[in-house]
């Protein structure tokens, strides 16, 4: 029975006192690594939107945009969808070249031509490079270049010359936005 009569243990407030800083401790430490891992995972994804363009060829009638995206994040991205003036471009009207060796400094230009069929001859940085008709989401590795050509965006007609349009690109985690004004092209 002399158990029952030991003086020296802890008493009901210090025990109290020691699992509440036990549980604080320990939430904030749960807390910290979720900040942790959520920010580390959003910061690696970074696209460069550059070189935009939209114009509209006042004596074919038909509307192009152009746009080089540089993925500078930590890891590879999946372009879902890409929008001019709000509305989403089909990926049939979607024309892409991607690169990982050539670094993209002189502006695009307008295709003389409506671009047409699976693959289509555009020329960038003086040379002709054949671009492919997208069928789906696009892929992006990090440290590569993509330059897109979309037909006919946003209903873009007459009127919109010299009006400010937006290009949208979407991924799982991001939407980067992109403005520039509608040119005349002959």
């Amino acid at each position: 029975m002399h158990v029952l009569k030991n003086k020296t243990a802890l008493s009901t407030v210090v025990t109290t006192l020691i699992l509440l800083v036990v549980s604080v401790l320990l939430a904030t430490v749960v807390t910290f690594y979720a900040i942790n891992v959520t920010t580390t995972r959003v910061q690696e994804e970074a696209l460069f939107l550059t070189k935009q363009h939209v114009w509209y060829n006042t004596s074919g009638s038909w509307a192009q945009a152009a746009i080089v995206i540089v993925n500078t994040g930590g890891k590879d991205v999946v372009l879902d969808k890409i929008s001019v003036r709000g509305q989403e471009c089909a990926w049939s009207n979607v024309y892409y070249w991607r690169t990982s060796n050539v670094t993209v400094s002189n502006d695009l230009l307008v295709t003389p031509t409506n671009i047409t069929g699976t693959t289509f001859g555009i020329v960038v940085q003086g040379t002709a490079r054949t671009f492919q008709q997208a069928t789906d989401d696009l892929t992006l590795k990090s440290g590569w270049t993509i330059v897109i050509y979309v037909m006919n965006p946003g209903s873009i007609a007459l009127n919109d010359v010299g009006l400010a349009v937006g290009t949208t690109v979407f991924t799982s985690n991001a939407q980067y936005y992109k403005e520039a004004n509608v040119e005349a092209a002959q």
